[in-house]
C-alpha cells in the first residue's frame, strides 16, 4: 500500500521536573501525544515510533515553569496519502450513494457513487447491501471487504480520505489478486484501442518482413471508402 514511509527524527522532549525520576516513561507519554495526528513537521500522520535515547542527561530550560529538555532520536512510521496513490481499507458501510471504509484502523474514507465505475451495480437483499460487478460475477464489495482504491484527496485536519473506484485495478483485494493477469491484459487491450482511435493505426502480422512480429499499419479512412466503392461497382 502506498502512502506509508519511514522517517528518522531528532526530537527535543520537554519533561516536567516532577517526572525527572521516571524520564523514560515521561518520554513515551510525550511521544504518544503525537500518534494518529497529522504533523506538518514530519509531513504525515504518526502511526508508530521507536525511540533511541542516547543519553538521559537533560538540559534545564529557563522559564516561568522550567522544564527538562531531553534530546532523543526516533524512527517514525508516517502515513500521508496523496492524489493518485493506491491505498487499502476495510468496508464498514455500503449504501446506494457511497461506500464507507476505515484505512489502517483509524482513518475514515468514502467513495461516492459518481466515483464507482459503471460495471458495479448496487443491490440490497435480505438486509445485506452490496456492489456487484456486471462483468465479473464473483467480484463483489460488501461490509467486511478489504478494498483497494485510488486517493482523490486527503483532509489532514480530520484525517479523512476521498477515494475512487474508477480505475480497473481497484476493487476487492482478494478478487484482484486472483485475476492479476486478466486485469493487466484488459488494461493493455484498452490502451491499444485508445491508441488506434487516436492515431488510426492497427496492428497486422507481416510474416515475411518481421517473422510473425506485430507491426503498425496505418489504415486511411479514404482508402477504405474507395475500396468499398470499387467493390460495389463490380
Amino acid at each position: 500500500m502506498e502512502g506509508l514511509k519511514l522517517a528518522l527524527a531528532n526530537l527535543l522532549v520537554y519533561i516536567h521536573p516532577s517526572k525527572s525520576k521516571i524520564i523514560s516513561d515521561a518520554i513515551l507519554v510525550e511521544l504518544n501525544s503525537l500518534l494518529f495526528k497529522f504533523n506538518e513537521t514530519f509531513d504525515g500522520v504518526v502511526l508508530a515510533y521507536e525511540p533511541n535515547v542516547q543519553s538521559y542527561l537533560a538540559k534545564i530550560l529557563p522559564g516561568l515553569h522550567p522544564y527538562l529538555g531531553v534530546s532523543i532520536q526516533s524512527e517514525l512510521l508516517l502515513f500521508h496519502p496523496k492524489p493518485d496513490m493506491i491505498v487499502e481499507g476495510e468496508v464498514v458501510k455500503v449504501t446506494e450513494s457511497a461506500i464507507h471504509l476505515i484505512v489502517l484502523g483509524f482513518s475514515s474514507a468514502i467513495i461516492m457513487d459518481s466515483d464507482i465505475r459503471e460495471e458495479f451495480r448496487y443491490k440490497a437483499k435480505h438486509g445485506k447491501e452490496v456492489f456487484k460487478s456486471t462483468v465479473h460475477r464473483k467480484h463483489r464489495i460488501r461490509v467486511g471487504t478489504i478494498m483497494r482504491f485510488v486517493v482523490k484527496s486527503f483532509d489532514e485536519e480530520i484525517i479523512h480520505i476521498s477515494g475512487s473506484l474508477l480505475p480497473v485495478h481497484t476493487g476487492c483485494v482478494k478478487w484482484l489478486e486472483k485475476h492479476v493477469e486478466e486485469l493487466s491484459q484488459s488494461e493493455s487491450n484498452t490502451k491499444k484501442r485508445k491508441a488506434i482511435k487516436e492515431t488510426g493505426e492497427v496492428y497486422a502480422v507481416d510474416k515475411v518482413a518481421t517473422d510473425g512480429e506485430k507491426v503498425p499499419v496505418v489504415v486511411s479512412k479514404t482508402n477504405v471508402k474507395s475500396k468499398k466503392r470499387k467493390d460495389r461497382s463490380r
